[in-house]
């Protein structure tokens, strides 16, 4: 059915978006009523009766045992709520042959458009790319996120608080894109094992650190958020007081909030790979503190924003008007990523809205998030640039002086060779030892 091929297609690929596989969600749905369905036929099987339409299962709705010249309507099967809101209805005649084809179309009375302008091969590399993307965006921001981490390490001094907080920071993007990989890894590198039905250990593990690292990273985007937050509104701050408090925050409460999730599995939805939101109410242990974090470092933003625009309107600060907004528009691009203010586009409303904005915003631009963090953060810190600058200068002059110095110890050693070379040959023709030949050596000296 084309149909169910393009919603799994669909849903496989919203699993990186929301951190879960709501397709489980509906194979599991269609499994359960599929299930009784069976067990209704089962009990109907010792009926007798002659001229009825028996129970059928259709791949996505049971129909009732009616008798011939009925029309029967259902209505739609509840994972279409995944899709859309509307409650329709289909129908199917029971006649002398059985029963009759559904109408309208499930899309149709569902409201589910089929129609993309894809077929599913198409539709299926369609979303292999986003695949291809999030894999290219993860893998530069691994890369440059460990380069940034080393610049920090080997130069003292870049050793401060602010730099210590942006170095968690850049551990979080690792660990969440490192996460991202071992999950697809250990869930999907075999095509032909059903994701949505295998409870190993491997798997369950790879779904936990996957979800901490999640929090991690949303809960050091707020440290930073705070970070600034702090520097704007004190004008002494004791750095390593609240340097402590930071760290708290962006590990311990994502460590807190991961062992109550685990507990929770484990003794109440203990089932599959843990990487379903059946429960709702197990979902929001996560769901609650990092929709806490993207609403505060939104307020954040905006408070931050507004201070600018204040201290841009200040007659201290020259320029015109032009000037003024071109420096609050580069403020505002740079703290969208720094902050994760794009993450409030959809954070509140159903995990059904704009599935395909969400694959360009948070599959799409998250992956590259790390990298622009990175990027701003490190290699186009003004202070980190002077400071490579300086040392590669020094380098290269130590390069240079060390080969002047060979140089002068070869040439050197090249003279002393010669001159050495010279007094043997006159040893070699002097009067007392070879009177005979003195002249010969002369003549060659």
């Amino acid at each position: 059915m084309n149909m169910i091929f393009n919603l799994y297609l669909l849903m496989t690929f919203w699993k990186q978006v929301d951190s879960i596989h709501p397709e489980c969600a509906i194979i599991s749905e269609l499994f359960k009523a599929e299930i009784l369905c069976l067990e209704k036929q089962h009990n109907e099987s010792s009926l007798k009766e002659r001229h009825v339409c028996k129970t059928e299962w259709d791949g996505l709705r049971c129909w009732p045992r009616v008798a011939v010249g009925e029309v029967v309507s259902v209505i739609c099967p509840d994972f279409f709520r995944h899709f859309t809101t509307k409650q329709g209805f289909v129908y199917r005649n029971c006649t002398d042959r059985g029963w009759t084809y559904s109408f309208p179309p499930y899309p149709e009375a569902c409201d589910f458009d089929n129609d993309t302008g894809m077929e599913p091969e198409n539709k299926k590399s369609y979303y292999s790319t986003f695949q291809h993307i999030y894999t290219a965006g993860y893998s530069t921001s691994l890369v440059s996120l460990i380069t940034a981490i080393v610049v920090f390490t080997v130069f003292r001094k870049f050793h401060c608080t602010r730099n210590y907080i942006h170095m968690n920071l850049f551990l979080s993007f690792i660990l969440r894109a490192s996460a991202v990989f071992i999950k697809d890894a250990v869930l999907f590198a075999d095509e032909n094992m059903d994701h949505c039905f295998m409870s190993t250990v491997s798997c369950k593990a790879a779904v936990v650190f996957f979800q901490f690292s999640i929090l991690a990273n949303f809960f050091w985007l707020l440290v930073e958020g705070m970070y600034l937050k702090t520097l704007l509104a004190l004008t002494f701050v004791s750095e390593k007081k609240y340097f402590w408090w930071y760290i708290l925050v962006g590990w311990g409460a994502p460590t807190t909030v991961m062992t109550t999730w685990v507990l929770t599995r484990i003794y109440h939805d203990n089932h599959g790979c843990w990487d379903d939101n059946e429960d709702t109410t197990v979902w929001w242990i996560i769901r609650c503190p990092i929709l806490f974090a993207v609403f505060v470092n939104f307020v954040i933003f905006v408070n931050v924003i507004s201070i600018l625009v204040q201290k841009l309107k200040t007659p201290a600060v020259g320029g015109n008007d032009s000037s003024h907004f071109l420096r609050l528009a580069k403020s505002t691009l740079l703290l969208i990523p720094l902050l994760g203010v794009h993450y409030i586009v959809f954070a509140f409303f159903p995990e059904n809205t704009g599935i395909e904005a969400r694959l360009y915003i948070e599959l799409g631009l998250g992956s590259f998030q790390g990298f622009f963090v990175a990027l701003l953060y490190c290699f186009l810190n003004g202070e980190v640039q002077a400071e490579l600058k300086k040392r590669l200068e020094r380098w290269h002059g130590e390069g240079y002086l060390s080969f002047k110095q060979k140089r002068r110890a070869l040439s050197s050693e090249s003279s002393t060779v010669n001159f050495v070379s010279q007094l043997t040959e006159l040893e070699k023709c002097s009067p007392k030892r070879r009177p005979s030949g003195y002249h010969n050596c002369i003549s060659s000296v």
